[in-house]
């Protein structure tokens, strides 16, 4: 049980920074070889196969010309659930 329940929190984790990440990658323009973008798509190659399925059934929320991926909050909200079942 400790073990899953470590798993599902460093999970929870990594989905935060992923986060804050994608907007200091997105907004702070850096470059490839950045360490920040290196840690990004690192941690991208991860959770973006998670977040596949949710995209594809929950669209981007508009805003104007903006479209918010609302999947990584969803993915968060499912995590902690779990927990709370599990641990």
């Amino acid at each position: 049980m400790g073990v899953i329940c470590l798993i599902l929190q460093l999970a929870f984790w990594a989905i935060i920074v992923w986060v804050v990440l994608s907007y200091v990658v997105n907004f702070g323009r850096l470059p490839w070889g950045h360490p920040v973008r290196t840690a990004y798509d690192t941690l991208s190659r991860g959770i973006d196969p998670v977040l596949r399925p949710i995209r594809s059934a929950i669209p981007p929320v508009r805003f104007g010309g903006v479209g918010l991926d609302l999947s990584p909050l969803i993915l968060i909200i499912g995590l902690s659930l779990l927990r709370r079942i599990i641990c």
